[in-house]
């Protein structure tokens, strides 16, 4: 079974990337502050204290995980997830939720210039033209697939995502 580390996992965000990540069947670690703040998290979070700051408090929440799911506010500097277009509106993509995915800055960054995208069933593909191809898959999670929205209808449009490896990915 898949270990998911979800840091920030008490914030508005984190409570909810606990939640999915639980009802898609992971093991699920929620990294917390504060013990007592972990009470709004769902049964079936497994409850880690530590902070991202201090690297001493952490060995027991990264050990044995296979991915992380950051969430921790970006408190007045950059944003740590960035809502992306599949297809950008500059080139007629709509401004609708299955238009979008959910991307780290420096992911975001490559799936706008090509070096990345996704296949109709959500497996990450990495351009050969990325510099370090091994370094972008370091940045994805394990599996190679992006994980999908809780809702079937939230999920990437093929359309779309068709479009993005028509016009924008590198091969």
């Amino acid at each position: 079974m898949t270990t998911v580390l979800v840091a920030g996992a008490t914030g508005s965000i984190g409570r909810l990337v606990v939640e999915e990540a639980i009802r898609h069947g992971y093991r699920t670690r929620a990294l917390v502050r504060d013990r007592d703040r972990a009470r709004v998290l769902p049964a079936g979070a497994e409850v880690v204290v530590g902070d991202v700051t201090r690297p001493d408090t952490l060995a027991a929440a990264v050990t044995g995980i296979d991915a992380v799911v950051f969430t921790l506010g970006s408190h007045g500097g950059r944003a740590e997830a960035e809502a992306a277009h599949i297809r950008p509106v500059e080139a007629n993509g709509p401004d609708i939720v299955t238009n979008g995915l959910a991307l780290s800055g420096t992911v975001h960054w490559m799936f706008d210039r090509g070096l990345i995208s996704l296949s109709d069933e959500l497996e990450i593909l990495v351009s050969r033209q990325a510099n370090d191809p091994e370094s972008v898959r370091g940045m994805i999670n394990n599996t190679g697939r992006a994980l999908p929205p809780g809702r079937p209808l939230d999920r990437p449009h093929p359309h779309f995502l068709a479009w993005h490896r028509e016009h924008c990915f590198k091969l």
